[in-house]
């Protein structure tokens, strides 16, 4: 279930898709709202709402946790597994960027390239919702 129009949609898709292609090792993609709704996916598992789900939960406890220590405003978490990462990145002010990858992956090409999309997906929410003011920094 989509919280935003087909046409950005579309657009987030076709910048999940980019991000799959620069970053070969990248299992999936999906870009959610930070409450827990999907709002695009490039991915073959059919359990999106779930990951979107989790990942709403856990950017629950990375926000507490970052604004408890005196980090400031969450901005990326990564988690490394026996089989791969999941890693997920602020999207803005309203939504996040989780990534799939394969434990091969370069960690850091992947923070750069995915740190590049999370800023284009926080654009096209941001422009599709009409959302003005300042903007959290890059990260």
């Amino acid at each position: 279930m989509s919280t935003v129009p087909a046409e950005a949609e579309a657009e987030i898709l076709a910048e999940l898709r980019r991000l799959r292609a620069r970053v070969p090792q990248l299992t999936g993609a999906l870009a959610a709202s930070a409450d827990g709704f999907v709002l695009a996916q490039d991915s073959a598992a059919a359990e999106a709402e779930t990951v979107a789900a989790l990942t709403a939960a856990a950017l629950g406890v990375a926000q507490r946790l970052s604004d408890c220590t005196g980090q400031g405003g969450f901005r990326e978490l990564l988690v490394r597994g026996e089989h791969g990462y999941v890693a997920t990145y602020a999207a803005g002010r309203t939504a996040v960027l989780t990534l799939l990858a394969e434990p091969r992956v370069n960690v850091g090409r992947l923070h750069l390239e995915a740190r590049r999309s999370s800023q284009r997906i926080a654009e096209l929410i941001d422009h599709t919702l009409g959302l003005r003011g300042p903007r959290a920094p890059s990260a």
